[in-house]
């Protein structure tokens, strides 16, 4: 495996991700911001920040699995959230929950989530972009 995940001693245990990841392959991958959009360009889950993060996810893995990689080689995560306010984390936690059980993985690399007034088109709700690293 390129990349080991793991929360030293001394910081916090965040369930949603892991604080470190060590990438030790040959093939970096960045992965775009993806949106909620379906391969034919359609906004899934209007207004729903869960099928919207759900979503974002799973377009990360099609574009990691085309590059030959999956989230397990994830070494970090940027999550972008419009009108971002800690109440609509369990929406978040949500939509990757159902992302993992869909890809039959665990999506918890390093995450770095920010929030910004809005995305590229109205009804954006969230953008997720990866770093991935590969044999």
């Amino acid at each position: 495996m390129t990349v080991t995940l793991m929360n030293p001693r001394g910081l916090p245990e965040v369930d949603a991700y892991r604080q470190v990841s060590v990438a030790t392959g040959t093939k970096l991958v960045l992965v775009a911001g993806q949106v909620a959009w379906d391969a034919e360009g359609t906004l899934v889950g209007e207004g729903d920040l869960t099928a919207q993060v759900e979503q974002c996810y799973l377009n990360v893995a099609t574009a990691l699995a085309e590059a030959g990689g999956s989230f397990a080689d994830v070494a970090r995560l940027t999550v972008y959230l419009v009108d971002w306010t800690p109440d609509k984390m369990p929406q978040v936690l949500a939509g990757i929950g159902r992302a993992a059980k869909r890809l039959g993985a665990t999506p918890v690399p390093p995450l770095t989530g920010i929030g910004v007034a809005a995305l590229a088109e109205p009804g954006i709700l969230v953008e997720v972009e990866a770093t991935a690293v590969l044999d």
